[in-house]
């Protein structure tokens, strides 16, 4: 039985799915960390459509990226775009502001798994103007 607090979890992540302009987020787990006081491991997969790509945006976490299926190009304030291909990584810190995060193919979706560690029921997701 799923406590009520992982319910809520996707309702964080729904904001976070409209604004990647379709990308699919699914959560896969969520879990307090005892020995780190206010602090959750949430784990989600990532699905961008051929040919899209997320607004700037920032986690205020450690988004640990793990690339599944087709490529992904990302990017982080002040680092260079990388574009990364399935079994490749990357790592966003709690005050990096993610520039660029789209899919390489305009034919072919891509999928990725990101684990984050951030403050326990803060939002995934923050828009960056």
């Amino acid at each position: 039985m799923r406590s009520s607090r992982f319910l809520l979890v996707p309702a964080f992540l729904i904001g976070g799915a409209l604004m990647a302009q379709d990308a699919q987020v699914t959560p896969l787990m969520s879990k307090d960390l005892a020995d780190f006081p206010g602090k959750e491991g949430l784990m989600i997969t990532v699905v961008y459509p051929p040919g899209a790509s997320d607004p700037i945006h920032r986690h205020n976490a450690h988004a640990f990226v793990y690339v599944l299926e087709g490529s992904v190009v990302m990017q982080v304030k002040g680092g260079k775009e990388v574009t990364l291909t399935p079994g490749q990584t990357f790592y966003e810190g709690p005050n990096d502001i993610h520039m660029v995060g789209r899919n390489a193919s305009t034919t072919k979706p891509a999928k990725f798994l990101v684990f984050l560690v951030k403050n326990k029921n803060a939002p995934v997701l923050l828009p960056v103007k």
